[in-house]
């Protein structure tokens, strides 16, 4: 086959003015933004408000409306809109500009207070790991503001009160006062407003829950919502919503606790314990839901919650048809309010009660209605894989279903879901042979329920079924095969032609290619270590480029590229600029000197943050944004896209949430495909599905160790990562920082190769998280060869000496090295660096 190479430009565009495709790429930000915004909260319905009412508007998120998280989940956009601009633009009257203007002032002059202490203790030109270390461990506070004083001119009845938070990659949350809870100067804030004012509505602008303790003192707190972090258009879309111009139809993803000690987990998150080297999965798969459920603890709002102006009907449940692969359900969906409105039907299943204990209920399908006019209905038809009701039995290695009754449960959330119908199998059914992986290191005692607690869930499911007469299809084991999973090599699992191609390489051009080119300063370049493009995260070696091998740019972040804003051209070369540049939109670096040559713009869309793109619980909208990233993708010449991030939601003071999707393995997986599918959708541009795996802490990242048990892994933190392989079939995935039962997940056997190609058809090409195998020596570049892990990025000259010392030595085998580069040649052979 004949390939051939791509002309490189110069990324971007060397014209200032907005372009025609930031203006269309805004509008489809701005309506993902509005369709994840969830109402959770509407007393007297409060909300919408009338349109161009006089408003007060108050809180660190008024005027600095947080859109996104720190770290390589940053986007540098031309602009962003705040909830005060987005309020002015949709024409309400706000009473409260002064405040706001002296807010503005205050945190200008703290975040120049902050900027200085970074620099003080980094001092300028420090190394990028120092500087990169001290800035992701130093997050910004955001001040409270002034008093709230209402002015005798203020005429406001309702006021809004916008309560912001900052969290980031390299560090986790605290359960304190300003983070997790409100500070005291913010309590009196709210004391005041809602001593001032009639109606209060609060919105939580934060990556992930915090305290909502005062909704329970303050009783003219009329409306709450939740928009997460919108991304750029995330003061539009705010105002969509509450001008009803959008109707809230976003549903939570996670549980939100009546108190933080209410999760499983919270006694031993991360640093809450001391300890952040080892992390016990103790609370094994009772994680979000599926523990609060399960253990009937009260929650203040529920997985799958999520209000609406208007009010739907879910009936005519049906179980359509049914095979030894899928079950089919559908249901009618009525608008029976008086507005134009979108519902989410949400499918769970409850299991059979044998060998293994089972969480009350799972979701195992879900769809989205289209705007339903008042009193029009639709058909929702949904398909659940029979692969979704197996559970993993550690004894024989196996994907089982037991015998027993299955229910199935249909509702607009899981605390609204109610039995619509049920399976019978008559004998149990191993659905898939495996063999164990993983295995632990130190003992595990895994929370449990009372014994017997499923087996009687199920009876009671199954005499309800029988009572309300609803439809119990009978399955037989007999209608089943078993698949047997046949493991085979790291050497063995990769494309023939990709291999004759690698073949003709030599040995220093194989590690040239495994390991980045630390001599063109990539290394260490945390985030911004692209050559071609500025601001990338790295490129792959140019070594065989006069044999036909492009070299590829891959780029953060999860809430869209994040690439340099603008760079410079001098003598047709790049001029190179500093790592902090691609911080905080330039915050940390010194923009008065004058730069040679002409200015090239690299202007990105910021879209939402990834909990409120899965609070849309829109597949088809999440395609829609993948597809736009892949065009600005295509525009800028990226081909890989250090994104989605999808690790479950544990805790809430995981630092990083913001930029997953949820605390349930399939609704990550789902909307992780459908980002895939948008942006594979473009030519030669994928996807790298991360962080691989049990990334769920950002303290210690880089070393700590989590320790959990081969079904937990299994079912809950790997069951994502499945999905969206099976699903859409990645380009990439990234390997994780931390070790899993003591092994580096870069350097994991069982998870780069037995699992993700094995068990699940991988075809794509596995990388490593930037610098891990520069922090400990037990996570070698040799060892992600050994693994199946195939590209370390972004490469070091270390990384290079360890691959030949050990290929000399023989514990690293010139054919695990070859398979792992055939197969990253696979993936650039797909690229968009050749013509199509």
């Amino acid at each position: 086959m004949t390939r051939t190479l791509k002309e490189r430009t110069f990324a971007g565009t060397t014209n200032p003015e907005i372009q025609p495709w930031e203006t269309e790429h805004r509008k489809v930000a701005r309506r993902a933004a509005a369709e994840g915004i969830v109402l959770l909260k509407n007393e007297d319905h409060v909300l919408p408000l009338k349109e161009g009412s006089v408003i007060a508007l108050y809180g660190a998120g008024v005027g600095k409306t947080i859109k996104g998280g720190t770290g390589s989940g940053d986007v540098n956009e031309r602009e962003k809109v705040s909830i005060c601009e987005g309020m002015k633009n949709a024409g309400f009257q706000i009473t409260t500009e002064a405040w706001i203007n002296r807010y503005n002032e205050i945190y200008d002059k703290a975040r120049q207070d902050w900027k200085n202490d970074i620099l003080s203790r980094t001092g300028h030109g420090a190394d990028t790991m120092s500087f990169f270390e001290v800035y992701s461990t130093t997050p910004f506070n955001m001040p409270a503001g002034d008093k709230i004083e209402k002015s005798a001119g203020d005429e406001a009845e309702n006021a809004i009160y916008v309560l912001s938070r900052i969290a980031g990659e390299g560090m986790d949350r605290q359960a304190d006062k300003g983070d997790y809870y409100l500070k005291d100067e913010e309590y009196e804030m709210l004391a005041d407003i809602c001593a001032n004012y009639e109606n209060v509505i609060v919105v939580i602008n934060a990556g992930a829950q915090v305290d909502l303790s005062f909704m329970d003192e303050f009783t003219n707190i009329k409306a709450l919502l939740t928009i997460v972090q919108p991304g750029m258009e995330g003061g539009n879309a705010f105002a969509d919503v509450v001008s009803g111009r959008v109707n809230p139809s976003g549903k939570l993803t996670d549980t939100w606790a009546y108190k933080y000690e209410d999760y499983p987990n919270a006694e031993t998150f991360s640093h809450n314990n001391g300890n952040v080297e080892t992390e016990v999965y103790e609370e094994g798969m009772y994680v979000g839901y599926r523990y609060f459920d399960t253990f009937d603890v009260p929650v203040r709002y529920g997985f799958g919650f999520g209000l609406s102006y208007t009010d739907f009907e879910i009936n005519d449940y049906c179980l359509e048809s049914m095979d030894n692969k899928k079950l089919t359900v559908s249901v009618q969906v009525k608008n029976i309010g008086k507005v134009s409105g979108k519902e989410v039907v949400q499918v769970y299943a409850s299991l059979t009660g044998g060998i293994l204990e089972k969480e009350a209920h799972r979701l195992v399908a879900y769809a989205k209605t289209s705007e339903l006019k008042p009193g029009e209905s639709e058909k929702i038809t949904v398909e659940i894989s029979m692969e979704h009701l197996t559970s993993y039995d550690e004894k024989r290695a196996a994907w089982i279903l037991e015998s027993g009754f299955y229910g199935i449960w249909v509702g607009n959330s899981l605390a609204d879901a109610k039995l619509c119908g049920g399976v019978k199998l008559d004998k149990e059914v191993i659905l898939r042979q495996v063999k164990n992986l993983f295995p632990l290191k130190q003992e595990l005692d895994e929370k449990t329920q009372t014994s017997g607690k499923t087996l009687s869930r199920e009876k009671e499911a199954e005499k309800l079924a029988a009572e309300q007469k609803l439809n119990v299809a009978e399955l037989h084991a007999t209608d089943f095969t078993t698949e047997v999973i046949e493991y085979k090599k790291n050497s063995e699992l990769c494309e023939k032609d990709a291999l004759d191609f690698v073949n003709t390489l030599t040995e220093e051009e194989l590690i040239n290619l495994a390991a980045g080119d630390p001599g063109k300063a990539q290394g260490g370049n945390l985030g911004a270590a692209g050559i071609s493009v500025p601001g990338s995260a790295g490129e792959t070696h140019r070594c065989a480029i006069d044999k036909g091998l492009a070299s590829i740019v891959l780029a953060d972040g999860p809430a869209g590229l994040r690439l340099m804003k603008y760079y410079h051209v001098n003598d047709g070369s790049i001029v190179t600029m500093p790592f902090e540049f691609s911080l905080e939109g330039g915050l940390f670096y010194d923009d008065s000197r004058e730069l040679p040559g002409e200015r090239y713009y690299q202007y990105c869309t910021a879209i939402p943050v990834g909990t409120l793109l899965a609070q849309t619980w829109n597949r088809t909208l999440i395609r829609e944004v993948g597809a736009m990233i892949g065009t600005e993708m295509e525009h800028f010449g990226v081909t890989l896209w250090l994104a989605p991030g999808m690790n479950i939601h544990r805790n809430p003071l995981c630092g990083r949430n913001f930029e997953y999707y949820s605390e349930d393995p399939y609704v990550a997986g789902t909307i992780a495909a459908a980002m895939t599918e948008g942006v594979q959708s473009n030519y030669g541009c994928g996807t790298t599905i991360k962080h691989f795996a049990c990334n769920n802490q950002e303290d210690n990242r880089m070393g700590s160790d989590s320790v959990i048990s081969e079904r937990t892994l299994r079912e809950v933190y790997l069951k994502g990562f499945e999905i969206a392989v099976r699903e859409s079939q990645p380009l990439s995935i990234m390997t994780s920082y931390n070790l899993i039962n003591g092994v580096h997940a870069a350097n994991n056997y069982d998870l780069c190769t037995e699992t993700a190609r094995n068990e699940w058809g991988f075809r794509g090409m596995i990388m490593t998280d930037w610098t891990t195998t520069e922090v400990d020596e037990k996570c070698t570049a040799s060892g992600c060869m050994r693994a199946g892990n195939d590209l370390v990025m972004p490469g070091c000259f270390g990384d290079h000496d360890n691959m030949h010392k050990e290929l000399a030595e023989g514990t690293l085998k010139i054919e695990d090295l070859k398979a792992c580069i055939a197969r990253l040649v696979s993936v650039i052979w797909k690229s968009n660096q050749y013509l199509q």
